[in-house]
């Protein structure tokens, strides 16, 4: 395996997505450090609120998919900790936040798929005391269609979707540890 101590046997979502373009989205958030961490309230050790986060406008998307996974999770897929699709194409940003209900007023239209509690939209980092620091990939396709799925769509279906409809894709790795003491 390319990364040194990935745990589970699947590959992360954008790496099994070509996008017609590479390397004309950017995706940032004020909430990862320089040296790449997570700030505290946005994991579910803390508030669990999700991050803001913005992106560059891609002029012909008609809507953005983020997906959220930890690869370093021990269990055999990566663990998503948050899919959201149908956000507008000329949205370029989500405020901290984003309610956790499976359809959203804001950004209007925008579905959210289960995380891996089973819930709808947001579940921060909770990565197992002592089992070192985890990567969240937080994953952005900017998409030539809307896509008509509910929010129960499990991530393979989602995935198919993303694979044929992903104009350019963006990537943004956060880390974070558990907190050495509770």
């Amino acid at each position: 395996m390319a990364h040194g101590h990935h745990s589970s046997g699947d590959d992360i979502v954008i790496h099994r997505v070509r996008p017609r373009d590479e390397g004309r989205l950017e995706l940032v958030s004020s909430a990862v450090g320089d040296d790449g961490r997570l700030q505290d309230r946005f994991t579910a050790y803390h508030d669990n609120l999700s991050p803001p986060l913005s992106w560059t406008l891609v002029i012909e998307a008609e809507s953005c998919a983020l997906v959220v996974q930890d690869p370093d999770a021990p269990t055999e897929h990566p663990v998503v900790h948050w899919m959201i699709w149908n956000i507008p194409g000329d949205t370029t940003a989500l405020a901290p936040g984003v309610s956790i209900r499976p359809r959203l007023d804001h950004p209007k239209g925008a579905i959210q798929g289960r995380n891996v509690k089973g819930a709808f939209g947001y579940y921060g980092p909770r990565p197992p005391s002592g089992h070192g620091v985890h990567r969240y990939h937080f994953q952005l396709f900017a998409l030539d269609k809307l896509l008509s799925m509910p929010p129960d769509t499990p991530l393979e279906e989602l995935l198919n979707a993303l694979k044929g409809n992903t104009i350019a894709s963006a990537e943004l790795v956060a880390t974070y540890e558990a907190p050495t003491s509770q």
